[in-house]
């Protein structure tokens, strides 16, 4: 009866182990399936496609950061409409919605301001929804945020990395972003002050598939002038101002300029070398027109020295002819000896 009991014991053992790889694998399969639920497929990539990626071995490059103010005429797409209406949402409602189905990876703001795109920087979707105190549900399907709860309506700014680069390749220079930081700007609990809150970092490159099928409003005159999201910044179409640039001090323009004015005058410094560089990239126009001038004068002067110097070949040659004209008329006769032969 013992040894009964045993080989049950054994056989139930057995089964137990080999059904546990079964199990395991189809529950890893299903949350792979429902984590690549809304991940764009290879078609949806190449029917949107992004621009190039910035390649490493660039000649040269100058990484700044700046800040997005919405209130600006020119930034106002990225903010309205507040709250979705229909496909239309604001770009912190989409980051959001992406970042909270898995579609994107958010990473944390550090307080020096740089960004790390490490996993262990990456946050954790419900921490940030309790850390900034955002209204959820759990429901069978999962979390559940109703649009009013979602705090676009205080995101008004954004960080946003860029890169001024020569491609060597193609010979070719652009300014490509990198990166984005929304801002939500919170009041305190009496509404005297408003904190800013940079939330976290996200690629670029992670957003811009998606970016491509969004479109957002560019003219107040005419609401039929649209383009996509990813276009607006592929094209540079935003204006901010200068708050940092990557130096090997790492300080940002604020520890450095000591007033207002002369952060004005370090951005407006920053972004003439920037221009500068992109016009003399193939030399110096102005140096290279003078030259130019210079050997179409020389070209010029050479012309008017030759035929001057035929015109004095002529002239002599025409005299010494003439001089030798005159004188065999003038001369005496020509005597001649004639020698006899012996």
């Amino acid at each position: 009866m013992k040894r009964i009991l045993i080989l049950l014991f054994l056989a139930c053992t057995v089964q137990m182990v080999d059904a546990q790889p079964a199990a395991r694998r189809a529950q890893q399969q299903a949350a792979k399936k429902k984590s690549n639920a809304n991940n764009m497929t290879t078609r949806a990539q190449i029917s949107f496609p992004t621009a190039e990626k910035m390649s490493e071995d660039v000649v040269w490059r100058r990484d700044i950061y700046r800040e997005l103010d919405l209130n600006d005429d020119a930034n106002a797409g990225l903010y309205y409409p507040v709250e979705p209406v229909g496909t239309q949402m604001n770009l912190f409602t989409y980051i959001f919605k992406l970042m909270m189905t898995g579609n994107i990876r958010a990473y944390e703001y550090r307080l020096d301001g740089n960004e790390s795109f490490s996993d262990d920087a990456r946050i954790k979707p419900l921490d940030f929804l309790d850390n900034y105190h955002v209204f959820y549900e759990r429901t069978d399907k999962g979390i559940h945020i109703d649009n009013s709860d979602i705090p676009s309506r205080e995101v008004t700014a954004y960080y946003i990395k860029e890169s001024a680069y020569y491609d060597q390749a193609t010979a070719t220079f652009h300014t490509k972003v990198l990166a984005l930081c929304p801002i939500m700007k919170r009041e305190d609990d009496f509404g005297d002050a408003t904190t800013a809150y940079p939330l976290f970092w996200v690629k670029y490159d992670d957003l811009a598939p998606f970016l491509a099928k969004q479109t957002m409003m560019t003219s107040n005159l005419n609401n039929a002038a649209v383009m996509s999201v990813d276009d607006y910044f592929t094209r540079n179409s935003y204006r901010g101002k200068i708050y940092k640039t990557n130096n090997m001090l790492g300080r940002t323009l604020a520890q450095y300029c000591p007033t207002d004015s002369a952060m004005a005058r370090e951005q407006r410094r920053i972004e003439a070398e920037i221009i500068e560089f992109e016009k003399n990239m193939w030399g110096d126009q102005a140096k290279k027109d003078s030259l130019d001038s210079i050997a179409k004068l020389d070209k010029k002067e050479a012309k008017v020295a030759k035929k001057n110097r035929r015109a004095n070949g002529k002239t002599v040659k025409t005299k010494r002819s003439s001089s030798s004209s005159g004188g065999t008329t003038q001369s005496a006769a020509r005597v001649t000896v004639r020698r006899e032969r012996h």
